[in-house]
């Protein structure tokens, strides 16, 4: 584990020290987070686009630490066009199907690299009897990628709630990577955690700069590349469940929010107040209540994950099930999936 501690400090300390030189260029450029409706929990001008310093961090982390080879390349470009797409999101705001083509753009280029998600394996048969996805492995890979990367930006609600969840969320991941061999990956997500952990001071409540979109989407791009190179490579089905699980928080979250919106006759992509930290908040927590309780959330998926990384393939795979539809009974008892609550 020791080449995992070098890797996490070097990125933690470039972005602590980074995040404060890019706040002061958002204010000079004019990348600011003006409240102008009430899902907004701010209430005056917040500097954004601080993700800039996150990516600054694991630009040099990549460079300085790992061998960079043409999957590696195709991973910074991929993840240069998602920071391009949300600095002018940040600035410009973007329109909904602008940023979803550029989402897909940037997944093709991880495909050209050679990054996606290709076989699994029949659990009630053993490792030997391998699935593999041939042509479905584009639209799979282009589904995983473009869903992770949206998931971090719909939890950026509060200040702290998303870089945070990345942050457990990466070391989840790295602790699976290095026990399947993945070093390279293991020491992505060490990077990437640090990262994180250094802008986290500027960005917890009361927030001195937010992340904007250019943060939450290349933090939800390079946990859906770590966790195909990282974790989904093995062969073994039950991979493909431990990063759903590791991701709970903004996987679940984003799901019910789906789910809200088609039920009750709206648009999938349009916004409401009924996500875990609304309804937290319309609960008598506080911001930093609710940022830490979901923490605490994230960290038992965290957990979970990594247990379920250790079992047989079958027991994983069932426990894993078993898991999900517990989460979703859970959702329905507490009227998640319904908008009745949000309206109060």
């Amino acid at each position: 584990m020791k080449i995992l501690l070098w890797p996490f400090l070097v990125a933690a300390l470039i972005s602590l020290i980074a995040t404060p030189v890019v706040r002061k260029g958002a204010i000079r450029f004019g990348f600011m987070d003006i409240p102008k409706d009430e899902r907004r929990v701010h209430k005056k001008a917040i500097p954004l686009s601080g993700g800039l310093a996150i990516f600054l961090a694991v630009l040099v982390g990549v460079l300085v630490f790992l061998p960079v080879d043409g999957e590696k390349i195709a991973f910074l470009t991929g993840a240069a066009l998602i920071v391009a797409t949300g600095l002018y999101d940040d600035k410009f705001a973007m329109s909904a199907k602008a940023k979803f083509a550029m989402e897909i753009l940037a997944a093709a280029v991880l495909i050209v690299g050679g990054i996606k998600i290709t076989f699994f394996t029949n659990p009630f048969y053993g490792t030997n009897l391998l699935i593999y996805l041939e042509w479905l492995a584009i639209p799979i890979t282009v589904f995983w990628v473009v869903g992770i990367t949206n998931t971090i930006n719909l939890i950026d609600g509060l200040d702290g709630l998303a870089c945070g969840i990345s942050a457990i969320a990466s070391i989840s991941l790295m602790f699976v990577a290095y026990r399947l061999h993945h070093e390279e990956m293991a020491v992505l997500a060490a990077i990437l955690a640090g990262g994180c952990l250094g802008f986290l001071p500027y960005n917890f409540n009361p927030a001195k700069i937010f992340m904007g979109d250019t943060g939450a989407l290349f933090l939800g791009f390079t946990l859906s590349y770590l966790a195909i190179e990282g974790v989904m490579k093995s062969v073994a089905m039950i991979t493909i469940l431990i990063p759903v699980l590791i991701l709970g928080v903004p996987v679940f979250d984003t799901t019910f929010a789906m789910i809200r919106r088609k039920l009750s006759g709206k648009r999938i992509s349009e916004a409401d107040k009924g996500h875990l930290h609304h309804r937290l908040l319309r609960h008598g927590f506080n911001q930093k209540q609710t940022v830490f309780a979901l923490y605490g959330v994230s960290i038992v998926f965290g957990i979970i994950g990594n247990i379920v990384s250790t079992m047989h393939e079958k027991n994983g795979l069932i426990a894993s099930i078993i898991i999900i539809a517990a989460v979703g009974i859970l959702a329905l008892l507490l009227g998640l999936l319904n908008e009745r609550e949000e309206e109060h």
